[in-house]
């Protein structure tokens, strides 16, 4: 088992590190440059546009046997893998960490971005919780009070720094017991905050129904109405990607995933390792102070530059930060991939061989005992540097793009450019630091 992310070091790209700088700012400058002289109006909006799915399709889409099949799978996927991570061996080899760390993280990136919102529609928790409602002869809408709105998603970001927290600093977050723990505590939380406050609390509080659902605004699947509960439509990912609500805590959410990401990879680099060996403060403690200072400087960088601009006449100020991290989203899913690529698609199959044989005993119960693992993505360092690299380039360039349309709809006319220069200058900090910490692995 691969336990480190890794993501290739300078040897592997093709190009040299102070080319791909200039080439990224410069592509963010003119995509600015063009979208200021060409972009004068907003052109998306999810709440009314988008294509319906062809009768048949969205009828098999929408259908109760559709919904409950994930449902099922779901609730059958996490009793299987809670068998192992109980009663199975506390070795590495453990399938646990595998779905926890690389199909569950990681592989919530490309679900989500295909199929939309997949997490929520298979959470075993949701389920759960619907099927306990049922049996008491309630509704899952209803709870015993509401959610206050200045909760917005910080119950989230608080699971997600949690998350992180356990993977990227917690020095024994390869031992079942911790990992157990960990979710013993996560399904308690949302469990008994939705008998509380109804299944609105899955939306706020489940660290991995949100991240999903933030992702799952970049695929081509949503759905229309002020509050997207509308018909299921087609549309492009921008067009989706319109439709995230400014929640409180939404800034908070894609500053831990960023941050958390460009951690991730700082943590391994020679400049951080010789501090955390040299300094006489505990290397965990020195972890969590990185990881929060990243996640810190995403959010209050983020704030900031969306602030620092003319507002029109009854629009707080203080709600632009919500309103524009949208535009992080496309970001993260660029760095997740230059990040995570090789790590998923090969750590990947080896999780999936393992499942297999959750207990150790030689059992091949799925049939793919004997799967041979594919490293072609190592085997072949240019195409996958180059992928990398073209990932977080574009994940700023589409970020420019939401921003840009978000910031004529929103700004002044007098403000519309020039408003828009602290972000930009922003969305170019964070590409070449990105690219750096690539180069810099």
């Amino acid at each position: 088992m691969v336990v480190a992310h890794g993501i290739g070091g300078a040897k592997d790209l093709p190009i040299a590190a102070g080319y791909a700088f200039t080439g990224a700012a410069v592509a963010l400058a003119v995509s600015f440059a063009v979208l200021a002289l060409a972009w004068r109006t907003p052109r998306f909006d999810a709440a009314s546009h988008g294509r319906r799915l062809a009768p048949a399709l969205g009828a098999v889409a929408e259908s109760a046997a559709l919904a409950w099949t994930l449902r099922v799978l779901g609730l059958v996927a996490a009793g299987y893998v809670g068998w192992a991570a109980v009663a199975g061996r506390d070795l590495v080899t453990n399938p646990t960490f595998g779905v926890v760390y690389v199909l569950l993280w990681v592989g919530i990136v490309p679900a989500s971005l295909l199929a939309g919102p997949f997490y929520r529609a298979v959470s075993p928790l949701r389920t759960v919780h619907l099927l306990f409602c049922r049996a008491a002869g309630g509704r899952p809408e209803d709870g015993l009070a509401r959610v206050p709105r200045w909760v917005g998603c910080w119950p989230a970001a608080i699971g997600l720094l949690a998350f992180v927290w356990l993977e990227l600093v917690y020095p024994h977050a390869t031992y079942l017991t911790p990992v157990r723990l960990w979710f013993a505590g996560y399904v308690a939380v949302v469990l008994v905050g939705a008998a509380v406050f109804g299944q609105e609390w899955f939306a706020r509080s489940d660290p991995f129904e949100v991240y999903s659902t933030l992702v799952g605004r970049l695929s081509v699947f949503g759905r229309t109405g002020a509050d997207g509960q509308g018909p299921l439509v087609v549309r492009t990912p921008l067009g989706n990607l319109d439709g995230v609500r400014p929640v409180p805590g939404l800034v908070g959410v894609v500053a831990v995933l960023l941050g958390s990401t460009a951690f991730d990879s700082f943590k391994d680099s020679t400049t951080w390792l010789t501090f955390t060996q040299s300094s006489s403060v505990s290397k965990t403690w020195l972890d969590l102070t990185g990881l929060l200072v990243f996640c810190g400087a995403v959010g209050l960088s983020l704030a900031g530059a969306t602030m620092a601009t003319g507002v029109r006449p009854g629009l707080p100020r203080r709600t632009l930060p919500d309103r524009f991290a949208h535009a992080v989203v496309p970001i993260v899913v660029g760095y997740v991939t230059a990040h995570y690529l090789s790590y998923f698609v090969e750590v990947g199959q080896q999780t999936v061989v393992r499942l297999s044989d959750p207990m150790g005993t030689g059992a091949d119960l799925l049939g793919t005992g004997d799967w041979t693992v594919s490293y072609w993505l190592s085997s072949h360092p240019t195409f996958l540097a180059v992928t990398k690299v073209a990932a977080v380039v574009a994940g700023h360039v589409l970020g420019v793009v939401a921003s840009h349309d978000r910031a004529v709809a929103l700004l002044p006319p007098r403000h519309r450019v020039a408003g828009q220069l602290p972000l930009l200058a922003l969305m170019v900090f964070y590409t070449v630091t990105g690219l750096a910490l690539l180069f810099g692995a």
